[in-house]
């Protein structure tokens, strides 16, 4: 074997373990980071339903669109993360991780097929150059700094798995089309079962349908590049190989169109006009085109401007900018044809996210390249090519070296961006040290800081972001929190009335207004409020609680019991409501389902001194005192300073002749009553 074969051979062994560990090594800091207030905490901290894999919750991970989205793979994902690491996230971000170096691999073996035509159109000689080149597309593109936001945040797991796949369709069709004639079905077959999985991951992926076509365009040449020729006989069949990927993307584009409507998160034409809706995409193609030339000053959150005037310079010199390299690629095209190819690949993945349709509060988003900006790096691939063909390769290490200070460079910006994401606080002060005029960015900092009880500089930050955006519903809401916890009742009002006039629907709002006007002892207003939050949010075991509450408060018992019994419906397996519950129905002299709700709580929380003492008092006002006193007996066990269970034991032994002991009990009751009115005298 000759020394050329040899290092061949070793190459193209070692080429995809040495992506994956330069993918590791650049994105390594993430496995130190926590979960951050930007949606982890909806999607994963505050969220049970993902945590199993048993029927209620696959049931739940095949038909919610949470979050307004629809991703039942990205949810067993998480499933299976919960059951290994429980809540730990560690390994939620070991997982993005994984998945994002397969990613790179995967990658790798795509541009290998993409790049061949570039090196046979070259003059330089053998295999290994092509898997060098194809190793530096990958590494360009897994390295690159905008891809730290899909990998590094851990709700966007869907990015990292839904690109597993896309990336798995499109290797899949390179190999049924390319491949021998027998083996076309089998590979198409694979293609589409991966590209399904892509969508039930994430939605992002419809466009890839058009993709396709494109690369029967180039590099395939299966299709010519004049669309009205494509409907004569020699092109039906390449077309209606497609058929089936068109019917899938139409149903998950408009699946992902339902659940953004359902989520409230689509801007009406209204609110955000044509102009906007226009200028937009204009700016967003240049805006990812420049970054990954210069990826320096990347943010979280790259808001969208309160005033958008899309007659702005920045959205003005973005459009100038996408029609001269359209217009360019457009005469060159015969010459070139690889770089009209990459450029329609790119806006054609980038459509759904441009902002056309418009949906949160950004204008732009790193993680919205993770596979429209593909091309640009198989476009350094073939730039790579094209240097060892101007140079002679086997005497000069030029080329590679440039390449490798580039990979290297990348690393080094991916390695310090992943860090950004280490805590919520750090996120958050980043993106406002990028975009200081971010509204969103104030009141997720103002949060982040109220959580950790510093409610000053919480709520400066909430003031900030009211002044930047006074229609800003959710800094309204986090402001009016704040100002409850320090006891300003009337301003929560206030502020909680602003959120709702903005945004009517904001169930937290509804919520949290009620909880302070039940406070200010205005009852039946707290209870419209809670009303309206269970009627836009019925799932909501607190919001049915807490209307109960309220209810009995009022002395609606009957409609009160109702209320709790539907929050049991929804979790049985609650202390808290069963015993409030049984409380009612004792009030109600309904003692034996009283009783049966006590017990139903001790059952869940065996050390529940409470309960034990009034299931007493139920089984004593039956007329059971044996079993009354050994539950008062357990409930002073459990908690020896508890007044109203040494007076209930009083009673009941006074109720069966035992003076002595009623005494000795009521005595201690005494004591301890005396020495909480001492205590807060003292305090």
């Amino acid at each position: 074997m000759s020394t050329v074969e040899a290092t061949f051979r070793l190459t193209r062994r070692l080429l995809p373990v040495a992506i994956v560990l330069l993918t590791v090594g650049a994105f390594f800091p993430v496995l130190q980071n926590g979960f951050v207030i930007w949606d982890d905490e909806k999607t994963l901290l505050e969220n049970p339903n993902y945590r199993g894999f048993g029927w209620t919750e696959l049931r739940w991970m095949f038909t919610t669109f949470h979050m307004g989205h629809y991703q039942p793979l990205s949810w067993l994902s998480f499933a299976f993360d919960y059951l290994v690491w429980g809540m730990d996230p560690f390994g939620y971000h070991l997982t993005n991780l994984l998945l994002h170096a397969a990613n790179a691999v995967l990658f790798y073996f795509v541009a290998l097929r993409l790049l061949s035509p570039a090196l046979s159109a070259s003059s330089v000689p053998g295999e290994l150059p092509l898997r060098v080149a194809a190793g530096f597309a990958a590494l360009l593109f897994s390295v690159h700094p905008l891809r730290v936001e899909s990998v590094a945040w851990a709700t966007e797991r869907r990015d990292v798995l839904s690109g597993l796949f896309f990336l798995l369709t499109l290797l899949c069709y390179l190999k049924a089309v390319t491949g021998e004639r027998g083996d076309f079905a089998r590979w198409r077959n694979f293609a589409l079962a991966a590209y399904a999985s892509s969508l039930l991951s994430k939605a992002g992926g419809m466009t890839l349908p058009v993709v396709l076509l494109l690369l029967d365009i180039y590099p395939l040449r299966r299709l010519t590049g004049d669309v009205r020729q494509w409907f004569g006989s020699g092109f039906q069949r390449v077309l209606r190989e497609k058929a089936p990927f068109f019917l899938l993307a139409v149903v998950f584009g408009t699946t992902a169109l339902l659940a953004q409507q359902e989520a409230g998160a689509l801007k009406a034409l209204e609110s955000y006009g044509v102009a906007a809706r226009l200028a937009q995409p204009l700016f967003g193609i240049a805006f990812y085109l420049w970054k990954s030339a210069l990826p320096l000053g990347l943010s979280p959150l790259y808001e969208l401007p309160v005033s958008f005037n899309p007659w702005d310079w920045p959205f003005v010199l973005s459009g100038l900018a996408v029609v001269a390299v359209s217009i360019c690629l457009y005469r060159f095209r015969r010459a070139w044809p690889a770089g009209p190819a990459i450029w329609i690949y790119y806006i054609v993945v980038l459509a759904p996210v441009l902002g056309a349709v418009q949906s949160g509060p950004q204008i732009a988003a790193d993680r919205y390249s993770y596979l429209s900006c593909l091309g640009w790096a198989l476009l350094g691939g073939a730039g790579l090519i094209y240097g060892l063909r101007k140079i002679e390769w086997r005497r000069s290490i030029a080329v590679p070296a440039m390449a490798g200070l580039a990979v290297l460079a990348l690393g080094a910006l991916t390695w310090k961006q992943t860090q950004i994401w280490r805590d919520s606080e750090r996120l958050w002060r980043h993106a406002l040290a990028v975009g200081p005029e971010s509204s969103t960015a104030h009141y997720n900092l103002g949060y982040v800081l109220q959580k950790r009880g510093e409610l000053p500089e919480a709520i400066g930050h909430y003031r900030n972001s009211l002044e930047l955006n006074p229609a800003a519903a959710d800094a309204h809401y986090y402001l009016g929190g704040a100002l409850a916890e320090l006891a300003d009742l009337g301003g929560a009002v206030e502020h909680y009335r602003q959120a709702l006039e903005i945004r009517p629907s904001f169930w937290g709002v509804h919520h949290n207004l009620a909880i302070v006007l039940e406070r200010q002892g205005k009852l039946e207003e707290a209870t419209q409020q809670y009303r309206q939050a269970v009627r836009i949010n019925p799932a909501s075991i607190e919001a049915h609680n807490n209307l109960g509450t309220v209810l009995a408060r009022r002395g609606d018992l009957a409609e009160a019991v109702e209320r709790f019994r539907h929050s049991l419906k929804l979790s049985p397996a609650q202390s808290g409501i069963q015993f409030t519950l049984g409380n009612i129905l004792a009030v109600q002299g309904r003692l034996d389902e009283a009783a049966q709700h006590f017990r139903q709580a001790l059952e869940i929380e065996p050390d529940f001194p409470q309960a034990h003492n009034n299931l007493g008092r139920t089984l004593a006002a039956r007329g059971d005192l044996d079993q009354a006193v050994a539950h008062f007996r357990q409930a002073v066990q459990i908690k020896p300073d508890f007044a109203e269970a040494h007076e209930s034991l009083g009673m009941a032994f006074l109720k069966q002749g035992k003076k002595e002991e009623a005494i000795k009990h009521y005595q201690e009751a005494l004591r301890i009553m005396r020495s909480r009115r001492a205590a807060g005298a003292g305090g």
